[in-house]
């Protein structure tokens, strides 16, 4: 048609925004875990040229993760006060700066100095990006466009695990991949603010989230779902970077695997990660309840976590990582987020999704370095795996008390027709 439609005095665009909002978000989380990934095929690498302990090697990702974390509630309130693209942009251009900078350090201090910069800046994307996408995403289609967007984290690990990888394997410097990396990350950057759009939905969704009554961070901890959804972010974080950081460490030391087969048997998680995620945020928007798709999914992922230590086989090891993928932290997390959007105040979603991810990545903040810390009491990684399998039953407790009286309204009268 040569005249585009109008629906409610806007422009009817031939793409929804919603749908560009989750592929662009999606490609943010690509950049993320893509940088995060490259740090863990070059462990090896690190320690000795640095000569660290397991117990520094893994303060590496715990100091990053303190950056990231204590970043994410600052990042939140400030977007929802001065505007949530204003945040996540900048955030995105100079955490790719700085690992590119991170590459070229000579000394461990500086090393770490500059890989916490980049978590710094890294956490300034997770409340505003949620925010963002819960307001542009209709509800009905809000775990499965949030799973898309997450799906991201698993495309991002896996390509960092074979940009780092490879980069090794054909004889170049363990710094390559941090200058190669940053190209992409500031490229999407930019696409962000190309494409990002606030308040997308007009006068009408900015006067109703303004009618919201005054917010108080004390009403976040008041709420019961919230609560609990805070409990399970925590716990799935811990384990999954006891893996995402472990991993490949683990399989070169305990299984004997080298080189670029290290990439690929540690993708497995991410690989998997996709198809499950997408599935069962599927069945959490036909049921329109989280609760028992958490239930399902969490003692599962704690079976597959423990699994990959507790059995010295290699296709139980291939079975387990692919069940901790379809199981895990990548694919649970947007049915918590749903579960956030749920219930979380609209006037102070970017500070919402901020807590929610604050104490989640606390979790990651002490993976690394608890489980580097038991690997050199004990002489192996194995009881840092069983630790994190005993959070995820802590987890799935704080899972069942999530309280889901009623159907969620699946209807969306800002966003449905976009």
């Amino acid at each position: 048609m040569a005249k585009q439609i109008q629906d409610n005095g806007q422009k009817k665009e031939l793409i929804p925004y919603w749908i560009k909002a989750v592929i662009v978000f999606f490609l943010g989380w690509v950049a993320i875990y893509g940088t995060r990934a490259i740090l863990n095929p070059v462990m090896d690498d690190i320690q000795n040229e640095f000569s660290l302990s397991a117990g520094q090697l893994g303060m590496i990702s715990s100091i990053f993760f303190i950056g990231y974390a204590g970043l994410n509630i600052p990042s939140g309130i400030l977007g929802d006060k001065i505007g949530k693209k204003k945040v996540l942009v900048p955030g995105i251009i100079m955490f790719g700066i700085f690992a590119a900078i991170a590459g070229s350090m000579p000394t461990f201090f500086l090393f770490v100095l500059m890989w916490l910069m980049v978590g710094v800046f890294q956490g300034f994307y997770y409340g505003p990006q949620y925010g963002l996408s819960s307001e542009a995403i209709p509800k009905k289609h809000i775990t499965v466009g949030s799973a898309i967007i997450n799906s991201g984290m698993a495309f991002g690990l896996s390509a960092g695990y074979f940009l780092s990888s490879y980069t090794i394997e054909a004889g170049m410097s363990w710094r390559a991949p941090f200058y190669i990396v940053a190209i992409p990350v500031v490229l999407i950057g930019l696409l962000m603010w190309w494409l990002v759009k606030e308040n997308p939905y007009g006068k009408k969704a900015k006067a109703e989230i303004e009618n919201e009554e005054p917010f108080k961070i004390s009403v976040l901890f008041k709420n019961r779902n919230l609560l609990m959804s805070y409990i399970v972010i925590f716990c799935a974080i811990y384990g999954f970077f006891v893996v995402v950081t472990w991993m490949p460490y683990y399989l070169q030391h305990a299984r004997g695997i080298e080189g670029s087969a290290v990439a690929t048997v540690s993708s497995l998680v991410p690989w998997a990660a996709v198809p499950g995620s997408i599935l069962f945020s599927w069945i959490a928007d036909r049921l329109g309840k989280r609760r028992p798709v958490l239930l399902v999914m969490l003692p599962l992922s704690l079976i597959s976590l423990v699994s990959i230590v507790a059995f010295d086989n290699m296709y139980v090891l291939y079975a387990a990582l692919i069940g901790y993928g379809i199981f895990g932290k990548i694919s649970t997390n947007p049915v918590l987020v749903a579960v956030v959007a749920d219930n979380a105040p609209k006037n102070a979603y970017g500070t919402s999704f901020g807590v929610y991810n604050f104490i989640g990545m606390c979790g990651s903040i002490l993976a690394p370095y608890i489980t580097g810390y038991l690997a050199d009491v004990t002489g192996n990684l194995d009881m840092g795996f069983y630790f994190a399998g005993f959070l995820l039953i802590i987890g799935t407790i704080a899972a069942a008390l999530i309280k889901e009286d009623n159907k969620p309204k699946l209807t969306d009268t800002k966003a449905v027709t976009e």
